[in-house]
């Protein structure tokens, strides 16, 4: 600490950029909360530190082989074992550099820290959703998986695509055909049909169930979109849909299955946890 003109200040050291240099500390980091930092995780190893692969910054608390806490700032920003201190430093980074990201998101603590201290830079959200609970499931599926969930193929592209709008659209407050007329976002969902990592019950060219393994590590990977078309909800699809991607991702991906959810859709808590989910964190959201 340091005296100024009478008062006890806290002395903050500052954030770094890191680079591809800091891999195996920031590995070792990100490794050791595999279910919070899966998103940060599933990057970092598919392309590394270099900015311009990342799709952004990774910004590092802490000197050189003593990292304590890491912010990732690309679309998303998000913290990654952020104390006081550290969402300070990275607080005081991202007012100084401007707001370039969509959202930020992550540990409940670090977010509203974060927001707490850039809201009045950065201006009014358009949405905050304040507690978003972590669930996760390592056992087979509790209930019966629906055998008519399978992986989306390409040529199912345009049957897929009008669900996946409707689920953003429904889920974030606005479409993602903003801006750029949808364009990366038709981009993304391309890609997670290539991959393998789409999964759906399509009957007559409409989607009744879905749902992404958006990011995966060795670790655990992580399940997004979930969304079940509105005319079929209240039927157990929500359930069993959820059922067959979670024997899939045990499968084929990880051996722990993660999502998170808004604390107000009581629906899809109970939904997850017929599964076998079960709450361990709790996540908060800034949505631009």
């Amino acid at each position: 600490m340091v005296a100024y003109a009478g008062r006890v200040m806290l002395r903050t050291s500052a954030s770094r950029v890191l680079d591809d240099t800091d891999r195996d500390e920031v590995m070792a980091l990100l490794d050791a909360d595999p279910v919070a930092n899966v998103f940060v995780a599933s990057r970092v190893r598919a392309v590394g530190l270099n900015p311009t692969r990342l799709g952004g910054q990774m910004w590092g608390f802490g000197p050189r082989g003593g990292l304590s806490s890491l912010c990732y700032s690309g679309a998303n920003m998000v913290p990654v074992n952020a104390g006081r201190e550290a969402v300070q430093a990275f607080a005081d980074r991202a007012r100084k550099q401007g707001r370039r990201c969509s959202s930020i998101v992550g540990p409940a603590s670090a977010v509203e820290q974060l927001w707490e201290r850039l809201e009045p830079h950065w201006g009014h959200a358009r949405a905050v959703r304040w507690a978003q609970p972590v669930m996760a499931t390592s056992s087979a599926p509790l209930v019966t998986p629906d055998p008519l969930v399978r992986r989306v193929r390409p040529e199912q592209f345009s049957t897929l695509l009008p669900a996946c709008v409707a689920m953003f659209t429904e889920e974030v407050g606005v479409s993602p055909d903003n801006g750029d007329g949808g364009a990366l976002y038709r981009s993304r969902v391309a890609e997670l049909i290539r991959i393998g990592r789409s999964y759906a019950r399509i009957e007559s060219g409409r989607v009744v169930f879905k749902a992404e393994i958006g990011a995966v590590t060795p670790q655990a990977c992580q399940i997004q979109g979930v969304w079940v078309d509105p005319v079929y909800r209240g039927r157990g699809h929500a359930a069993a849909g959820m059922a067959a991607v979670v024997e899939e991702a045990l499968k084929y991906f990880a051996p722990l299955v993660t999502l998170y959810v808004n604390d107000f859709n009581l629906p899809a808590r109970a939904a997850y946890r017929k599964v076998g989910f079960r709450e361990v964190d709790t996540f908060m959201s800034v949505l631009f």
